[in-house]
């Protein structure tokens, strides 16, 4: 997906050369990724979910939704390693947000970023206590 209003590149700030491209493309790989809505997140909110491999290359491939700790972890694992399609067959709109304020500190820096530029709803969300 390309730079658009809704999804605009950001350039990093205080890098010189090729750290401030490695980091422009690193952040561009999880842009692309983004759905243009987080209506479009319609993934399960319940039950067990399998996930494939290119996503749980290595650890757990099942995940049981009604057991916070994997619920979690699912969905730390999808926002790093899911690609475009992935995003919305696998993440739940209402179950994102709700989880954000926690899982913004579980995710890396450029993954909080990304979501956080793209949609100010979650970035605005109160965020949990150190």
């Amino acid at each position: 997906m390309p730079s658009s209003p809704q999804h605009p590149t950001r350039a990093p700030r205080g890098l010189l050369g090729t750290d401030a491209k490695d980091l422009a493309l690193y952040r561009e790989k999880f842009r692309r990724r983004l759905p243009e809505s987080l209506d479009e997140l319609h993934g399960p909110a319940q039950g067990v979910v399998e996930l494939p491999l290119h996503m749980a290359w290595s650890g757990m491939t099942s995940y049981d939704m009604s057991k916070p700790r994997q619920r979690m972890g699912l969905y730390r694992t999808v926002l790093h390693e899911g690609l475009y399609d992935d995003l919305p067959r696998y993440l739940n709109r209402d179950l994102l947000i709700q989880l954000w304020p926690v899982l913004r500190t579980l995710v890396g820096r450029t993954v909080r970023a990304v979501w956080e530029d793209a949609f100010p709803q979650v970035a605005t969300l109160p965020q949990a206590a150190a």
